[in-house]
Order: structure tokens, then sequence, then C-alpha cells
């Protein structure tokens, strides 16, 4: 078994001295936020916890299947507001950094409420609170399975079907560096509650809309190179998704696409977000270390796969990420 990072009697002890906790997690949700936000939810219910998961974002449409009950909250959604929200303690999960946690990092600065964090990534803003974090770890959903296992709470499938999700994703469904074989040991461990993968994979992989397959198309028309084909980027301006009927979501993966050409080595797409700027996601093979340049850009993540957003144009943004993401490459 891979030795964590983390102090788990550390966490248990904490976690014991709260009665209610919110759980939150970054903006632009994918599934291993959502998913570690909803088996932890369950974790801590078991052990009679108050729990409420907020959000500064809504779950994209694609990953509703992940929350069936429909539990998720959002900050602004039916009339909740700041003062609505008053736990003893803010567990943020996937990320620790202010300004991936949207409209919910000022009520976090503003409460009383003391701040754990659980997470996978590197990079760290200074959150006030108490970090446990594996940056081993494949996804924050592994790190859930293994606070369960520190509680004694047994798996069950409701648990384990989010958490699934997961890891399966933040894998790329296991065929990332990051798997290794304990991976694959709680993977068959989630799947003795009953999670099916075949049903896991339809749920992820094959339900997209005509707009999404017309989004991912349009995505990669506009693929260039760099550095005689080691370097891959594309775009998406926020006024392609209207006019596709698409959503910003709906990018998710494309960027692993560009990777598919022979002799790729990095890739970045940058992604017009609806309310301006653009997100950029960053992908590596190489001695680039993607964590680095995203954090030159305020963003952070993995040496093999980070984001970050910025504010301005598309050229301007576009020239100074792939200058840095070649001179990594070139070093």
């Amino acid at each position: 078994m891979t030795q964590s990072m983390i102090n788990w009697k550390r966490f248990v002890d904490q976690i014991s001295h709260y009665q209610s906790f919110v759980l939150v997690s970054h903006v632009r949700p994918d599934c291993d936020a959502l998913g570690s936000e909803l088996g932890m939810a369950h974790l801590l219910r078991k052990l009679g916890k108050d729990v409420r998961i907020i959000n500064a974002h809504r779950t994209p449409p694609a990953l509703q299947f992940i929350d069936p009950a429909n539990t998720i909250e959002v900050l602004g959604d039916n009339d909740l507001e700041p003062e609505d929200i008053s736990p003893d303690c803010f567990l943020i999960l996937d990320t620790s950094a202010w300004g991936q946690l949207g409209d919910m990092a000022d009520v976090i600065q503003r409460s009383k409420a003391d701040r754990m964090v659980l997470d996978h990534h590197v990079g760290e803003d200074d959150l006030g609170a108490t970090m446990y974090k594996d940056y081993q770890a494949e996804a924050t959903g592994t790190l859930v399975v293994q606070a369960a296992d520190a509680f004694e709470i047994p798996l069950t499938r409701q648990m384990a079907t989010p958490l699934f999700a997961a890891i399966a994703t933040d894998t790329g469904w296991f065929r990332f560096p990051s798997v290794n074989a304990e991976t694959y040991r709680i993977i068959a461990r989630l799947m003795d509650t009953g999670v099916v993968p075949a049903e896991m994979y339809a749920d992820l992989y094959e339900r997209d809309t005509l707009a999404k397959i017309k989004l991912r198309g349009l995505i990669l028309s506009r693929t260039a190179t760099e550095l005689d084909g080691a370097l891959m980027h594309t775009y998406v301006e926020s006024k392609d998704f209207e006019a596709l009927g698409a959503v910003p979501s709906d990018t998710e993966d494309s960027i692993n696409m560009t990777l598919a050409v022979r002799g790729a080595k990095a890739a970045v797409i940058f992604i017009g977000q609806p309310r301006g700027g653009f997100k950029i996601s960053l992908r590596s093979r190489c001695q680039m270390d993607a964590n680095e340049i995203a954090s030159h850009f305020g963003g952070g993540g993995h040496k093999a796969a980070a984001g970050a957003f910025q504010e301005g144009n598309l050229d301007e943004i576009r020239d100074k990420v792939l200058a840095a993401m070649i001179a990594a490459m070139e070093a």
C-alpha cells in the first residue's frame, strides 16, 4: 500500500471537534470536486455530522448524474445568501487556492468557522486552514477513501459511486501516469460495493449532446503547433458556446485529444469564460512542469496537468503562455 503524506490521526481528531460542516470545492467543478464532496458528505453523515455542500458554481449539466438527489447547493440560488451559511467548520476539497473558490471565498473569509483542506494539488494559498494534502495522490477522491478507512467506516455504494467517478476522471479513465497499483486496489473496493464501470463510463462519456460534438470539432480544427509539433495549442471563445448551444464544461477532455497527435509532448487550450477572461488548461508529457507554468499565471495543479485563469484578450494571453511553455520545453 502506498504511504500517505497525510496524518490521518490528526484529521480524525479534528473532525471529531465539530458537529456541522459546509463542504466547498472549486469553481467550474469537475468530477473529482463533486465526487469528493459527495463521498465526504456521506462519510460525515455516517459519523452523525450535519453536512451541507455549497459551491460557487452550479454542477455542469453533463455531470448532474453524480448527484441524483440534488443535494449540492449553489450560493445565490434559491435565495441562499452568505448569512445563511454558519457551520462549525468549512472543509475545502480539491483546491487550496482562494481564486478557485469564487464567491464562496468571501463567505469563508468573513466567517468565524474553522477551516480544513483536503487536496492533492501541489500549490497552495494561505487559507488560514489546517492542510491535509497528498500531492502524490491521483485524485482527491482517493483521499476521501483513505479518510473512510481512517474512521473505519465501511464503503457503501452511495459513497462509492461518486468516488469512482472522481478517481476515474482525474486519471483520464486510468490512463494518466498518476495511476499505480493502489489505484486499482481502491477501484476494486469501490466495485465491491456494486459500482459498475460500464455504467459509469456510459454516464461520463456516452451521453454527449450534439452541441458538445460540434464544439469538440471546432476546438480540434483550431489546433496549431509549435516546436515542430511537440507543443499543441487551441482555443474556444465564449461566443462559440452560444453559437453552438454548448456550455464551457463541454470542453472537458478536448485538450487530451490534441495529445493523441504523434510527436506531441505538451498541450494547452484557452477557454473563453462567460464573464470574461480565459481558463487555461495545460498538459505535459515531457520535462516541462505544467504546475510551474500555471503558477506563473496564478494557477496550479500537477506536473502533468495544471490550470489557471487570466483576464485579458486571447492573443495577449496566448502569447505569454506559449512563450513560457516553449522556454520550459527548450530548457
